[in-house]
């Protein structure tokens, strides 16, 4: 592919993806299905080219996935109002993720043990990327929903992200050092490491707030956006949760007013800032929907249709589906005394962060991806399966919301029709 083939393809990609998410405002069906989708019909038309070097891909999709990873998780943040009237809310989204993610690693590491006969530490680690919910999928798609409903699906999928990566990484640093996943020394141990990134978190959102304000060059978002990729890859490297940095300073740069400590707000003009942040939000909404373009352009890519000759995957995958669904059904009948399902059943999908934990298992030692039963195709059933679901869910929440809005309009046009005949009946009878 010459320079000009490229230059014609990258600008048709951003245009088909833009026109896939206003595609998916309208009808509330998932834009990541419709950019996989164009990427394995790509891959299926380069593929009678005769070209098939495509080792490029093992590269380029994790490093595009962990950049995607970070925007998202800072946008997420970013989209997070934290008062004392949605207190509540806050922790009942925070609880909700919590325990459906334990829940559901506890029930897919057991169907793992049961369907595929593997042990602790794999099915452990594999059952992880399957039960996170994807916030950069399930908030766009929540638009539909009211918005009390709308607002715990953004504190829900986001606590999920952070809570499965966080769990993720402590789970394999444990699994790796051959280290109990469950006692008093390495939880001990995993709470001092969060208090100590909290408190580093905030002096560091402290002194980028201050390079906002003292940078006078015209290009500097993108700085700050790269020292947060650049604290992100430190964090990796001294093995610490370094994604509670990137979430806690999105939480300040929305709530600076009403979260950072008085004696560090002193010494920033809020005020000055507040139009710059309002310009950061949107350079981050922006680069997280390029960035997220190519993720999943590129993933369907890799995704070739001979994975889908056997008809197991798609099986087994439903299975592991229904099997978190039916989990997330029992939480919400249990915490909300109702049979009926809410529409906050059917919000749990799965996106990119799953498939980016589930390609970084290709670096560790005791798994082998190639021989695993739990692989890509069963990953893509999964992630098709409740972005399926989900849609189902909200249109369903859509058509209940028109049948109200008919009743409610119909005494209306009742009235409408009886007052003018009323009117008419006096004034013949004074005429």
């Amino acid at each position: 592919m010459n320079t000009l083939d490229i230059l014609f393809v990258l600008p048709l990609l951003i245009i088909f993806s833009y026109l896939f998410d206003a595609f998916a405002r309208k009808t509330k069906f998932p834009s990541v299905i419709l950019l996989m989708a164009t990427g394995i019909i790509i891959r299926f038309v380069i593929s009678f080219s005769g070209y098939d070097n495509f080792a490029f891909l093992d590269n380029l999709i994790p490093v595009l996935g962990t950049i995607g990873l970070i925007l998202i998780v800072l946008e997420g943040a970013i989209e997070l109002e934290i008062t004392r009237e949605k207190l509540l809310l806050i922790v009942k989204g925070f609880l909700a993720a919590l325990i459906i993610l334990i829940g559901n690693i506890y029930v897919l590491q057991f169907l793992f043990k049961v369907l595929f006969e593997m042990e602790g530490a794999p099915a452990i680690l594999f059952a992880i990327p399957l039960a996170i919910i994807s916030s950069a999928v399930a908030i766009p798609s929540a638009s539909s929903l009211l918005q009390l409903e709308r607002e715990f699906v953004v504190y829900e999928s986001t606590f999920s992200d952070i809570l499965g990566i966080m769990i993720f990484n402590y789970a394999l640093r444990q699994l790796e050092s051959q280290q109990p996943l469950l006692g008093p020394e390495p939880l001990v141990s995993l709470g001092l490491q969060i208090i100590g990134v909290i408190v580093i978190s905030l002096l560091i959102t402290y002194v980028l707030f201050r390079l906002m304000q003292q940078i006078d060059h015209k290009v500097k978002f993108f700085l700050i956006l790269s020292l947060l990729i650049l604290v992100y890859a430190f964090g990796k490297v001294l093995h610490l949760p370094a994604l509670v940095t990137i979430f806690i300073f999105g939480i300040f740069l929305s709530n600076v007013k009403s979260l950072l400590p008085p004696f560090l707000r002193k010494t920033l003009d809020l005020e000055a800032t507040e139009k710059e942040l309002h310009e950061f939000h949107i350079l981050t909404a922006e680069s997280t929907f390029l960035v997220r373009t190519f993720f999943f352009l590129f993933f369907g890519f890799s995704i070739q249709l001979s994975d889908f000759t056997s008809t197991s995957p798609v099986l087994y995958g439903l299975l592991i589906f229904l099997a978190m669904f039916v989990l997330r059904y029992v939480y919400f009948t249990a915490t909300s005394l109702k049979l009926k399902p809410s529409p906050l059943v059917y919000m749990s999908p799965r996106g990119l962060i799953s498939i980016l934990l589930f390609l970084q298992l290709n670096e560790v030692n005791f798994i082998n991806l190639e021989e695993s039963p739990v692989d890509e195709s069963l990953l893509l059933i999964v992630i098709l399966s409740s972005m399926l679901v989900m849609l189902l869910g909200t249109m369903k929440k859509d058509q209940k919301k028109e049948i109200e809005i008919e009743d409610e309009e119909a005494p209306l046009s009742v009235e409408m029709d009886i007052e003018p005949q009323s009117l008419t009946e006096k004034d013949n009878k004074n005429l």
